[in-house]
């Protein structure tokens, strides 16, 4: 059929929606779901899909760009901290494993190559699933995260030489000298890979960028990605370690947030495949006929896998809390191994009978995997008070930490700045003079290149992305200014950040005034239209001209502002997105003034109701040195430099703030 494979998809898809939509309303995390969707879409099952095969070759395409993510969320720099994890807590891992399950499978009745090569698939675990999963929860920074993460790299790099070793099992192959040569090999594909990280990747991104078109950027981040990929492949490695490289080369360009945000929608369609195409291989009839084999099975790994792990983790000196937690989370059985279980049916050392068991207690072990990870670390802790009383006092003095993230960053209750021409300049000019923490957004490639160099936190990306609004930290961040002049992107940054953020203050510039209602309908707090302002600056230069007094021509943009912006926050009020106590307060403000040495307020009592009887404004508190006072007495004193917070609208806030200033000299 000529569009055979197109139908297959649709079907997987299709019925993957309802299994999902069903499962959501238990929920049932979507893993499940989609492994639940490919038991029945399978030829064992339904028989809805007539070429299985060219479904596997795509869903390898989801764990190519997952591994190419979690290289991008990675680096260099991070890999080179928990060498020790990858190396040492990986090796361990991987050789425990498979002595202890060659141990319980001799005595099981196997024979020694069938026994060890069980221990092969049993030592890997699944990459794809973990790090969906750490990445969705939040978790990759943490402890366990980063642990996880380490002894999940060294088990794809054993991929291809526990392949190579297979044959030689089996009573063919050169095992020894081939796992040689596969070795250096892969030391030169990570020294290109190294140096291209430094140097070819950020110049062929710089050129790109300069074009300003999305689509040779996307481009561009798929041949970077799919062709280190096939590059390892050549060399007899797998696409997805060469897609982890690739990731890492990205890693340390201050492209890498955008190419995160561009690659995650792809990286998802595809790794749904993936889950849905393990799934397709089980065959239901089995499993239902030899419950207590298969359940057996499953806790044998659970159990030696849980073991090791902690294991491996206590004696590199981590706490015993994260030792526990990644025993738990990395007690599964990996998607590498299925592609190793197929050569060694080759080979002969899997009957069909074991296949299938073997098939069906890994697919177990995966669904399994949210819940270890829902209830790994309430375990370690409960299991932590214990272990003391069952283990040497010298294994469980856990020294050892992962380090700091790499996240370039880390803020919290920030401002967040979109856009650094004039005006965010501007903005940042004055939270820098303030001592106002700040990040900016920027997606001028060579703005963002010139002012890192001065040593300005700025992020390059399009800031409508949930991915570059959540680098920026957009969770914790106090407020958000959008300083662009493009009205579409300013609608979609507010709608996005809204929808991560319900408190954080949306500040927007626009430029004209009919752009202003979209806006605050989707969330902002408040629109500065240009359009409005540049009016109010011209007739304030013309009055100057014909020598309006100043103080009088503060009341005259006073009334202005109050009648007009009155008109602007009453489209706010109808869209209001959120209740509380400024829906009382419509049409007031708040001001800080400070008193100034020699003006009318200094000396003077609030007693004396000179504040409240010139301008009708109030004085909710006063700040003195490092002292507030809320609610000040009636007997409260004002003097020079006292910083006082006054509450009222705009035309008595702007004769009020005549009552602060110094005499003219």
């Amino acid at each position: 059929m000529e569009y055979g494979l197109l139908k297959d998809i649709v079907l997987l898809l299709g019925l993957a929606l309802f299994t999902l939509l069903l499962f959501r309303q238990f929920k049932i995390p979507s893993i499940i779901g989609f492994l639940a969707t490919g038991i029945l879409a399978g030829p064992h099952a339904l028989g809805l899909v007539s070429n299985i095969h060219e479904v596997e070759q795509m869903a390898e395409i989801g764990v190519v760009l997952l591994l190419f993510t979690i290289g991008i969320e990675f680096s260099l720099k991070e890999l080179l901290r928990i060498r020790y994890l990858v190396l040492w807590g990986g090796g361990l891992q991987v050789a425990l494993t498979i002595g202890l399950v060659t141990l319980v499978s001799v005595t099981a009745g196997f024979t020694p190559a069938e026994s060890v090569f069980f221990g092969f698939l049993v030592s890997l675990s699944s990459t794809a699933i973990l790090m969906k999963l750490l990445m969705d929860a939040g978790e990759m920074d943490t402890p366990h995260g980063k642990a996880t993460l380490g002894i999940l790299i060294f088990q794809d790099l054993c991929v291809v030489p526990l392949m190579l070793f297979v044959p030689f099992l089996g009573g063919a192959g050169n095992g020894f000298v081939d796992v040689v040569l596969v070795s250096a090999k892969a030391v030169v594909v990570v020294v290109i890979a190294h140096f291209g990280s430094r140097f070819a990747v950020p110049w062929i991104f710089s050129q790109v960028v300069r074009t300003r078109s999305r689509e040779l950027f996307i481009l561009t981040i798929i041949f970077v990605g799919f062709g280190t990929a096939w590059l390892t492949a050549q060399v007899g490695l797998s696409l997805a370690l060469g897609a982890f490289i690739a990731g890492l080369a990205i890693s340390e360009s201050e492209y890498s947030h955008q190419v995160m945000g561009d690659i995650i929608p792809f990286r998802d369609a595809f790794i749904s495949l993936f889950f849905i195409s393990v799934g397709m291989l089980l065959n239901p009839a089995f499993v239902l006929s030899n419950p207590l084999i298969i359940l057996a099975v499953v806790m044998i790994i659970i159990a030696v896998k849980f073991v090791v792990v902690a294991g491996a983790i206590l004696a590199l000196r981590f706490p015993a809390r994260v030792a526990l937690t990644c025993g738990l989370v990395l007690a599964q059985v990996g998607e590498f191994a299925f592609v190793l279980s197929h050569t060694g049916m080759k080979y002969g050392l899997l009957s069909a009978t074991t296949y299938q068991i073997f098939l069906a207690a890994s697919v177990a072990t995966m669904a399994l995997t949210p819940l270890y990870l829902k209830y790994a670390v309430p375990f370690a802790e409960m299991a932590s008070a214990i272990l003391p009383r069952l283990l040497p006092a010298f294994l469980l003095k856990g020294t050892r930490t992962t380090g700091m993230s790499h996240d370039r960053f880390p803020m919290e209750g920030h401002v967040i700045v979109v856009g650094y021409g004039v005006n965010g300049k501007n903005v940042a000019k004055v939270l820098v003079s303030n001592g106002i923490p700040y990040l900016a957004i920027e997606a001028n490639h060579l703005t963002v290149r010139n002012e890192r160099k001065k040593g300005i936190k700025i992020l390059f990306g399009d800031a409508s992305r949930q991915e570059i609004l959540e680098h920026a930290h957009i969770g914790k961040a106090r407020i958000l200014v959008v300083a662009i002049s493009d009205a579409v992107a300013s609608r979609r940054i507010v709608a996005q950040a809204r929808s991560i953020n319900s408190g954080v203050h949306i500040i927007v510039r626009t430029r004209y005034i009919i752009e202003m209602e979209p806006l605050y309908a989707l969330g902002a707090n408040e629109v500065i239209p240009e359009e409005f302002e540049t009016s109010i600056e011209i007739f304030s230069r013309v009055l100057r001209n014909y020598l309006i007094p100043h103080d009088q021509i503060e009341v005259c943009i006073g009334e202005i502002r109050n009648d007009s912006y009155q008109m602007f926050r009453s489209m706010s009020r109808r869209n209001i997105h959120a209740v509380g106590i400024s829906s009382y307060l419509a049409g007031v403000e708040l001001m800080t003034c400070r008193v100034q040495s020699g003006s009318v307020a200094d000396g003077s009592t609030l007693l004396d109701g000179l504040v409240r009887g010139t301008s009708g404004a109030t004085i909710l508190a006063i700040k003195r040195g490092d002292e507030v006072i809320s609610n000040p007495e009636p007997v409260w004193k004002l003097r020079s430099d006292d910083v006082v917070v006054l509450l009222g609208n705009p035309r008595q806030l702007s004769i009020a703030t005549t009552l602060f200033d110094s005499p003219p000299g």
